[in-house]
């Protein structure tokens, strides 16, 4: 049975792999699309490795070098949650190759215990980067014995396994309970969405843990920071003190090592034993749909524009990966609306930035920008044309052009952004009480703000459209577009803060906001006209 999971694995893995995309392919399109994505992987290496290094730099400045392996496994972990918590949905439950793959002599366990190291595999040379630079970092500054680099090559394997497995059971646990209900999008959705909010609440958890008596004394005792780390997450302080023992303690050193590696395998086995009870019971369940006694053919009446964007609002409800991806920002931006709400503007700030001492009103000209951060962090036009994927030749025998089909997925996204955007913009300017005039023009700007996000979008998902996909996951989460809108968009946006905060100490206000309506409207137009030229070819 193991050389059967072998061999599922091995081929999951060369269906998608890019060196046989590259040696295979005569696609051209495709190849160049494997070089720009080894291009790309490398130079986010190299910035993890320059950010590791000087991490490295500051830690033995502080005195605090031994900390280094306890902090790679953190963040290790932290990414590997965050990455199977928003793929679980799409790689584990309602694929689209689930009928193909439970045909094989397979049993539901060696099924979804195969998907699951397929998710760990292709995430694995994001957790290697981050592991070889921290570790190169520790080896410059702390200069350990030369036995703590293999250990730590091999335990660094093992390290994200866990908080994967605890993030797929967490999708198990929504797609069981969802899948009892007759809108199972929608339950999936809600309590995909909760759990991610409660992730990013942890964080204010774990600095209260650190302001706290207990770890007071980071500086001096870097052994304190382990031991009382490792106390509440088990995996980080094996790996900590399987690396830190090597010299001292090697018995020590390897007892942990063995333990991490054995409690690694051992929840492996029982996270897939109970998985695999209900594999099948769950994917029927949500591949099934109800049908109503009292069903109604009804004919709406909408524009062309409208019916493709209400399309695509139901092709986002019924995927949950998808909707969570895409619409977190909208969400997040309500939330932080909400709070300015609940606990006013100065307090929102004073929580965000920890309590700097900031100006009453220095912020007041980047709102706008602040919350496009959130709502602009992902926008559905990157996505949207390739996930027409094998049904695209439909969209093509409709009696729509290429330009209609775009305009309604531009019109779409903006529907989705700028309720959210006012939304934001009413809250934090009535409790930042900002002047009438200057609300109208945050406004004026948030509303070009996210016509740019749409458009620019659409321009990123046209030129990289994918449709030769099998899992909305390459899409949402791996599809060139994604990133080559995601970075720019993000990095600009806080620049722009930055900015706009540092000219509005040195000249008028207002001026600033006319001056990026005007800014960012033309570069909105100048996308929608790209996106009108890429429909024409």
């Amino acid at each position: 049975m193991r050389n059967k999971n072998i061999i599922l694995l091995t081929a999951l893995l060369k269906s998608s792999s890019l060196w046989n995309i590259s040696k295979y392919s005569k696609d051209k399109k495709k190849r160049r699309r494997v070089i720009a994505g080894i291009i790309g992987f490398v130079f986010l290496f190299l910035m993890m490795l320059a950010y590791c290094l000087l991490a490295c730099l500051g830690f033995d400045a502080l005195g605090i070098i031994d900390t280094v392996p306890v902090t790679c496994a953190l963040l290790i972990s932290t990414i590997a949650f965050f990455f199977t918590l928003f793929k679980t949905n799409g790689y584990l439950f309602h694929f689209k190759e689930y009928d193909m793959l439970m045909a094989l002599p397979l049993r539901s366990k060696d099924v979804a215990g195969c998907k699951f190291l397929y998710m760990y595999i292709k995430s694995l040379p994001w957790y290697a980067g981050i592991s070889l630079s921290m570790m190169m970092g520790y080896g410059i500054f702390a200069h350990p014995h030369i036995a703590v680099y293999p250990v730590w090559i091999i335990l660094s394997l093992f390290v994200p396994i866990i908080p994967m497995l605890f993030a797929s059971f967490l999708g198990f646990l929504i797609a069981k309970i969802s899948s009892g209900f007759r809108k199972k999008n929608i339950i999936q959705i809600v309590l995909s969405f909760a759990v991610v909010m409660f992730s990013f609440s942890l964080r204010y958890i774990v600095e209260a843990l650190i302001r706290s008596d207990r770890v007071a004394d980071l500086a001096a005792k870097a052994s304190d920071v382990s031991e009382t780390i490792g106390t509440y997450y088990l995996p980080a302080g094996l790996f900590a003190n399987a690396i830190l023992s090597l010299n001292s303690q090697a018995l020590f050193a390897v007892f942990s090592g063995i333990l991490l590696i054995g409690l690694t395998l051992f929840l492996f086995e029982a996270v897939f034993a109970l998985v695999g009870r209900f594999y099948r019971q769950i994917n029927s369940a949500l591949s099934s749909h109800e049908k109503r006694k009292n069903f109604q053919m009804r004919v709406h009446k909408r524009g062309v524009l409208n019916t493709i964007a209400f399309k695509e609002f139901r092709r986002m409800t019924g995927s949950t990966t998808y909707f969570v991806n895409v619409a977190l920002g909208e969400i997040m931006a309500a939330i932080a609306g909400v709070a300015v709400l609940m606990l006013g503007f100065d307090r929102v700030v004073s929580i965000v930035t920890q309590g700097a001492p900031i100006p009453t009103g220095i912020l007041n000209p980047a709102i706008p920008l602040i919350l496009y951060f959130l709502i602009g962090m992902m926008t559905s036009t990157a996505v949207s044309p390739s996930l027409e994927g094998k049904n695209y030749w439909i969209m093509q025998s409709l009696p729509l052009t290429k330009k209609t089909l775009y305009r309604g997925k531009i019109l779409f996204q903006m529907y989705l952004s700028v309720p959210f955007m006012i939304f934001g913009i009413l809250c934090f300017g009535l409790f930042a009480h900002v002047a009438l005039l200057d609300m109208l023009l945050y406004l004026a700007q948030g509303v070009a703000l996210c016509a740019f996000s749409a458009t620019w979008g659409c321009v990123c998902g046209v030129k990289y459209m994918r449709l030769d996909w099998e899992n909305e996951i390459e899409v949402i989460k791996q599809g060139t577009a994604v990133p080559l809108y995601l970075l720019p968009n993000m990095f600009v946006t806080m620049g722009m803060v930055a900015l706009v905060v540092w000219l509005g100490t040195r000249m008028n206000t207002r001026l600033i906001t006319l001056a990026l309506i005007a800014v960012v409207g033309a570069l909105a137009m100048l996308s929608y006209r790209k996106v009108m030229r890429y429909a024409s070819l």
